[in-house]
């Protein structure tokens, strides 16, 4: 009798919820990691890394380390990308994450300028350069994790997880610091506005050495995932790509050039509404160059506030943007980004109320752009180059949005005397930017992530199934 045929058993596949948790997970980490370095940035890194300094040479010392990771970036992300694109994204998102938590974690333990003098500084710049280098690979990987495992019509919505990890790192991050301040008060007579030395001593390593917990969390989450479709089909119909590199410098550099632009707004706004802001909130107003006055502590549960609007409204763009399409929706809220600029000084004129507001509607804004971004940068690449080309996107506008963003606007808020006007005009010079791009770019909400790849564009050395035809 003839053998009884058995069907092949399906291909495993990723659990919704272990789609949105792990590509959650990773993006939480980075943001928080962001949040604590500029945190530590303003209030402990210049007296710690860079004592030899004036105050505002020290603080802008301490934001150029901080740019270095930003510059770091488009390394990694090339380099993860290119394992992205040619081995999976499971194993690379794993590795990035790990080197991730060593260097956050190492930055926890350094010495500082007192025990090791010109060394203790290399050691943070080389930390933050790693973190950097690791970043770069984190995003992508994760957006990709989420959208080529999303159900058709709702790959804006799965894009906004990785997006969500922004606001929820903010609260984490920055909710660890006011725990840590409040149980390490200045003492009495101290300027309550500036850390007790028990917070400069230790305190201000132990959000860097809980990171490791978190990365544990991300690793085990992340261990369990399998390839998506997607670039499991594309690898079996042997279109990975050697050089992911040179195919997207070669046949996609449009959508490089568009994807930088697409995310430069988000930058510039992001940063500015966290780490200037921070800086700009608690600088005395009798300064040389004179700020709010408000505390840390009523700032910082200020700025939380408003990044609660930031998470709600990173959901909520998911949806319209998969309704109204990804560039229709960013069109809209990057024209709300440029009227924002030049209504700073307004609204923060206001007071208390004010400057609550100037709060609530930049992190709304940051929301509703941040969000919709999951989607559309890995939907301007095919999948054999959509590591890279989504990877470089994002970082190279990391350089020219995030790396120099804190340092234009300190430079701008002097030579404002005080009036963060200019800094207001330089955010809404950058939505223009981007608003050129989106009006140059097309809409990709219909495009079909496991489509677009053309066999006859491979050159024979990346095909092995062309080497092997007669």
């Amino acid at each position: 009798m003839p053998a009884p045929t058995t069907s092949p058993a399906p291909a495993p596949v990723n659990s919704r919820s272990r789609v949105l948790i792990a590509s959650l997970i990773g993006t939480t980490i980075e943001f928080y990691d962001f949040y604590i370095y500029a945190t530590a940035a303003v209030l402990v890194f210049p007296t710690l890394f860079f004592p030899n300094s004036d105050p505002t040479t020290a603080l802008l010392s301490s934001f150029a380390v901080f740019g270095a990771a930003m510059v770091a970036r488009p390394i990694g992300a090339v380099v993860f990308g290119h394992l992205g694109d040619r081995l999976g994204r499971k194993g690379t998102l794993v590795a990035s994450l790990l080197t991730m938590g060593i260097a956050t974690f190492l930055i926890g333990v350094l010495p500082t300028y007192e025990q090791a003098g010109w060394i203790a500084t290399a050691l943070l710049v080389l930390m933050r350069l790693a973190q950097g280098f690791a970043l770069g690979g984190e995003w992508s990987g994760a957006a990709l994790i989420a959208t080529e495992n999303a159900p058709r019509g709702k790959r804006a919505l799965y894009g906004t997880f990785p997006q969500l990890g922004a606001p929820l790192g903010f609260i984490i991050g920055n909710g660890l610091f006011l725990v840590i301040g409040a149980l390490l008060p200045s003492a009495a007579g101290a300027d309550p506005s500036q850390p007790s030395e028990a917070f400069l001593t230790w305190g201000w390593r132990v959000p860097f050495l809980f990171s490791a917990v978190m990365v544990a969390i991300g690793l085990w989450v992340r261990m369990r995932l399998v390839e998506s479709t997607v670039f499991s089909k594309t690898r079996e119909a042997g279109l990975v790509r050697k050089l992911p590199l040179a195919t997207v410098f070669r046949d996609h550099w449009k959508q490089l050039v568009l994807g930088t632009f697409f995310m430069l707004a988000t930058y510039v706004l992001f940063y500015l509404m966290t780490t200037f802001s921070l800086s700009y909130g608690r600088t005395p107003t009798d300064a040389a160059v004179p700020g709010l006055g408000y505390s840390y502590t009523t700032f910082v549960l200020m700025m939380i506030f408003g990044v609660l609007f930031f998470a709600v409204f990173t959901l909520v763009s998911g949806p319209l943007a998969d309704k109204y399409g990804r560039r229709g929706t960013l069109i809209l809220v990057t024209t709300g980004i440029l009227v924002f600029g030049l209504a700073w000084v307004p609204l923060i004129g206001m007071g208390t109320l004010g400057v609550v507001l100037w709060l609530v509607l930049g992190f709304t804004l940051m929301g509703m752009t941040f969000g919709p971004m999951g989607a559309l940068l890995p939907e301007l690449f095919p999948t054999s180059v959509r590591y890279t080309g989504s990877g470089i996107s994002y970082n190279v506008s990391s350089i020219l949005g995030a790396a120099v963003a804190p340092f234009i606007a300190v430079a701008l808020w002097e030579a404002g005397d005080g009036s963060p006007w200019l800094v207001g005009v330089y955010l809404s010079a950058m939505a223009l930017l981007t608003l050129v791009a989106l009006l140059l770019g097309k809409e990709t909400k219909d495009v079909a992530l496991d489509e677009g790849e053309d066999p006859t564009t491979l050159h024979r050395d990346e095909n092995p199934a062309a080497t092997a035809a007669p």
